[in-house]
């Protein structure tokens, strides 16, 4: 599926989204589409029909925060069971760190940041 560039009003935040970053962790997410946008040309929002979001509520809010107006999205056509089913599985985090390879291969400073 490819994305195209959409106006961030366009977009409605998901109600039923269960996911929420709060605080100094969602102003960690603004930095970081501010310092790498990049970020956002390989993780487009992905939305229903009706300009929902289904995966990426809390980077469209955080882009809204950091003044964007448009970004990548990629608009699907899936039931309601479907788009239920990828909201969670978009959601849950699978693997490990590798705490070794980390402390001994990153800079502690720059995952900090980050």
């Amino acid at each position: 599926m490819e994305s195209k560039l959409t106006n961030l009003r366009e977009i409605r935040n998901n109600p039923e989204n269960p996911r929420y970053i709060r605080d100094e962790k969602f102003e960690q997410l603004v930095k970081s589409l501010k310092d790498f946008p990049e970020m956002i040309q390989v993780r487009p929002l992905i939305v229903n029909q009706k300009m929902q979001a289904l995966g990426g509520n809390m980077r469209l809010k955080a882009m809204l925060e950091a003044g964007w107006t448009e970004c990548p999205v990629v608009q699907v056509d899936w039931s309601e069971e479907k788009q239920r089913e990828f909201i969670i599985k978009d959601n849950v985090g699978f693997g490990e760190w590798d705490w070794d390879m980390i402390a001994n291969e990153w800079n502690e400073e720059e995952l900090q940041e980050w």
